[in-house]
């Protein structure tokens, strides 16, 4: 099972999205080793593990990131917050390519550069690809999201230039009671309403919280990694076998499925494009390098998620 990757007690690692989800978890698991988190934060800091930024005026406090060891970035607008427009896609694209741009751009200037710059990605780079097999060769997908993933891949090329180590962990769907997109389909689900959607048959490359934590301290830590890494379960599922893994969790029948069509009303582009469709994302190049993973199963994630 896999503990949180070990790293020197003193190393400094700056993080941007550090108030979300994921980056709030993930500097959690520092402070029990000693490791030194710099939050990059929107607004003037309040305190000496505060760099300021600016992503969308294209500022940055380069020189408060002279001498980190690591940098780990996770920012970006929410992929699901809210029906899609054109201003809102345009904000997704945006908050993630030029941010990475402005991130890389200035590591890429340091003296004392960073040794890697962690700068995530998604599982949707490979577009609607049914139940094909997917690992990092795999070619890009078609469609919205994955032209954004692979722009925002991209948008890191300055630092790559520079001779720092880049990694693109390609992340699923995080489950965790905390937050994410978890939280949001449980209230049906516990009133016995919950049931597949759509065909079911879309496949959900996911990734439990604690894991995804270990994976990005695991490719921290290791310097042979580079380039992108699928962060997902080595096990996914099909949209129908996780409602049966919810229904199973939480002790409630899931009889009730969603029609594709509903979902398009509900949720328009957004919805098609994040529930309707699905990839068979295997992380190949996690296990060829020993990671091991705590939750690899459906069933012991979502217990776990719950437990959070």
């Amino acid at each position: 099972m896999s503990e949180p990757t070990a790293l020197d007690p003193g190393t400094r690692i700056a993080v941007t999205g550090s108030s979300g989800l994921i980056g709030t978890a993930l500097i959690e698991s520092f402070a029990p080793d000693g490791i030194r988190a710099a939050r990059l934060v929107r607004r003037p800091p309040e305190n000496q593990d505060e760099i300021e930024w600016d992503p969308a005026a294209g500022r940055i406090d380069g020189a408060a990131l002279e001498g980190m060891d690591a940098v780990v970035h996770l920012a970006g607008a929410g992929i699901a917050d809210g029906r899609w427009n054109e201003s809102r896609k345009r904000l997704i694209r945006e908050s993630r390519v030029e941010g990475t741009r402005l991130l890389a751009e200035t590591l890429a200037g340091l003296e004392r550069k960073p040794r890697v710059l962690v700068s995530a990605s998604a599982v949707g780079y490979y577009g609607d690809r049914g139940d094909e097999p997917l690992d990092e060769r795999a070619a890009p997908g078609e469609g919205f999201l994955a032209e954004v993933c692979a722009a925002w891949e991209e948008a890191a090329g300055p630092a790559r230039e520079a001779g720092i180590r880049v990694v693109h962990p390609r992340i699923g769907f995080v489950l965790s009671g905390r937050g994410g997109g978890l939280p949001k389909m449980l209230l049906p689900f516990r009133l016995g309403l919950g049931g597949r959607i759509g065909s079911g048959r879309q496949q959900v490359s996911w990734i439990s919280l604690a894991d995804l934590v270990a994976i990005l301290r695991f490719v921290i830590a290791r310097e042979e990694i580079a380039g992108p890494v699928n962060a997902v379960s080595p096990l996914p599922v099909a949209n129908a076998e996780m409602t049966r893994a919810l229904g199973r969790a939480l002790r409630r029948p899931t009889f009730f499925p969603v029609p594709a069509a509903l979902i398009g009303l509900l949720f328009g582009e957004m919805g098609r494009a994040t529930i309707l469709t699905g990839a068979r994302a295997l992380p190949e190049r996690l296990e060829r390098a020993g990671f091991r993973f705590l939750h690899p199963d459906i069933d012991a994630a979502l217990r776990a998620a719950l437990e959070e």
